[in-house]
């Protein structure tokens, strides 16, 4: 085990583990750079209570044109901090491998497995992440100037001095974030791979990616469509509160069963444009980073 060919070995698996952290680092930094505008429009439109509020948005194109009139540019870049310090992106794929491992020792059909991988993925990303969204849900609701909004790093005292730790300050909204990342995670990994493995492969290295984008592109946009009403839920709670000092959201599907009775079934469904338009495109090109990347690395190490 001590020869030069072992060593080659081991050599190159630390070379696959090394380029692999940074592919995912940086395609999910510029995922996150160039679709952050999206999430804060969608964090506003889901936070929005009533449309005669003469501060409510419109439509998508008037969001954007107040947003930029008002705030500047730096406007749709609120909040973008905590994203970028808790890569997710990296980290769901990451932990759906380790599961899709993990359940290899047990008898469940491909289906199945890919899931379940999926969803423990999810709800794993979720424990992590719920602090980081908090926090980014708290700067994106704020509608001043980018220059007269709090940093991240007080923002997060400000969170921890006021409210604590625990459920109802720096982790509230934990169980819509658990049910936001864990259907996401579930309807994204599970029909990309299950569709994927059914639908014929192309020769035609053009068609085999378009078959693969397309496929990416209704994962991610079937898993925004089903799991919207637990990310409406998750703003509500983790945003600015109706009454200030009173806390009206703070339970997952209490949340929504208020949502639905004053606003209607379709207030559950608030952001999803922008989501869609977010999570389809992004969706399809992290996974086909990710398929792409570790072909690549295969063959060349």
């Amino acid at each position: 085990c001590y020869s030069h060919h072992c060593v080659g070995e081991i050599r190159a698996s630390v070379y696959i583990s090394v380029y692999w952290t940074f592919l995912y680092h940086l395609s999910g930094l510029v995922e996150i750079c160039l679709m952050h505008p999206l999430d804060v429009v969608k964090t506003r439109f889901q936070i929005q209570r009533c449309a005669t509020d003469p501060n409510s948005y419109k439509s998508l194109g008037d969001s954007f044109r107040v947003i930029f009139r008002t705030e500047g540019l730096f406007g749709f870049y609120k909040g973008i901090l905590p994203p970028i310090l808790a890569e997710t992106p990296k980290r769901a794929f990451f932990t759906f491998e380790q599961y899709k491992k993990l359940l290899g020792y047990v008898s469940l059909s491909p289906a199945l497995t890919f899931a379940i991988a999926g969803l423990g993925s999810g709800l794993t990303e979720a424990i992590v992440v719920n602090p980081f969204e908090v926090v980014k849900v708290g700067l994106q609701a704020n509608r001043n100037k980018f220059t007269e909004q709090p940093s991240t790093m007080s923002y997060a005292r400000h969170i921890i001095k006021k409210e604590g730790l625990g459920l109802q300050g720096l982790n509230k909204g934990f169980t819509a974030t658990l049910g936001r990342h864990g259907v996401f995670n579930m309807v994204y990994f599970g029909f990309y791979h299950n569709v994927k493995n059914i639908l014929p492969v192309n020769k035609d290295p053009t068609l085999e990616f378009l078959r693969k984008f397309g496929i990416g592109l209704l994962s991610g946009t079937i898993a925004s469509v089903i799991n919207i009403p637990f990310d409406v839920a998750k703003s509500r709670i983790q945003g600015p509160q109706p009454v200030p000092g009173e806390i009206k959201y703070r339970t997952c599907f209490k949340t929504m069963a208020t949502v639905y009775q004053e606003e209607g079934i379709l207030a559950l469904y608030k952001g999803l444009l922008p989501k869609i338009m977010r999570l389809g495109p992004g969706g399809a090109v992290m996974l086909l980073v990710y398929e792409y990347s570790y072909s690549w690395l295969q063959e060349n190490w």
